[in-house]
């Protein structure tokens, strides 16, 4: 199975890849916000140093008990975090290039980013329309495909499943079915089961332990493990108190097959990588 990003092929089976969150606005979640465009560029050299073998930038928390704020204002933000990107071109220890990921969901900063560059469109909105699909596929970026209901930046604790893994069996056919008719190749979409996302805390769960009924899509399986709220359930900790929780999440993960995690804190997360793929037969 491959992943074909814009200027970049992942061939799997491989080592599971690591993605290092940099958040350009001071609202996240895990209290980890950096506005200022130095410090959030020197912080992805830094989750590079690390481990990361993908960064995932955003400007806008996918918070629900905070507003959206401007399309014009998380575009520009972006956008500049891009052009430093490119000038810079970021490299691993390697020497090979760093995929860049962008987080966002609407489509008009969609449409404002993607011709700045970005390999991957990491797409919280359930993709409801065909439009982000569209987008990526016009730019050669790739998508990854996430599990919600309703539209982000809105609470959904009230939703729940009488069977969550089929609803995402159903949510997938019909998703990739949509963005393959707008014109993306199957080989450049992620699925992501939106752990958390209008999800309740059995319903988190039950898509770690039954994680591989998602390989009959053949599509690489991102899981975005870190600092979770169902792990802060688990263990009644804040958010960042909950590292240990999210390395044994992803040690599960990888068990169970998952292809790429998305991790505040890299280092961690890569040795385990590392130290997991070591001790395959």
């Amino acid at each position: 199975m491959q992943l074909r990003l814009r200027d970049h092929v992942f061939t799997f089976p491989r080592a599971p890849l690591v993605m290092g969150i940099v958040n350009l606005g001071a609202d996240s979640f895990s209290g980890d916000g950096l506005p200022d465009l130095d410090a959030a560029f020197a912080k992805s050299q830094t989750l590079i140093a690390d481990g990361a073998d993908i960064i995932d930038v955003g400007a806008e928390s996918a918070r629900t008990n905070r507003g959206p704020i401007p399309e014009d204002e998380e575009a520009a933000q972006l956008v500049r975090f891009l052009e430093r990107w490119t000038a810079a071109a970021p490299r691993t220890p390697s020497g090979t290039p760093v995929p860049l990921s962008i987080n966002t969901w609407r489509p008009g900063v969609v449409q404002s980013v993607l011709p700045h560059g970005g390999d991957l469109l990491n797409d919280l909105s359930a993709l409801p329309t065909d439009e982000n699909a569209r987008l990526c596929a016009d730019h050669g970026a790739g998508l990854l495909i996430m599990h919600s209901v309703g539209q982000p930046k809105v609470a959904h604790t009230h939703v729940g499943y009488d069977d969550v893994m089929a609803r995402l069996d159903e949510f997938f056919a019909e998703k990739l079915a949509l963005a393959e008719r707008a014109g993306m190749p199957r080989e450049a979409i992620v699925l992501d089961p939106g752990i958390d996302f209008a999800k309740q805390r059995d319903d988190n769960l039950r898509i770690f332990r039954e994680l591989e009924r998602l390989h009959r899509f053949e599509r690489p399986i991102l899981l975005p493990v870190s600092r979770k709220t169902v792990i802060g359930d688990i263990l009644g900790l804040p958010a960042p108190e909950r590292d240990a929780g999210t390395i044994a999440c992803l040690v599960a993960g990888v068990l169970r097959g998952a292809h790429l995690f998305r991790v505040h804190n890299v280092r961690a997360a890569a040795q385990a990588v590392r130290t997991l793929d070591s001790l395959r037969p």
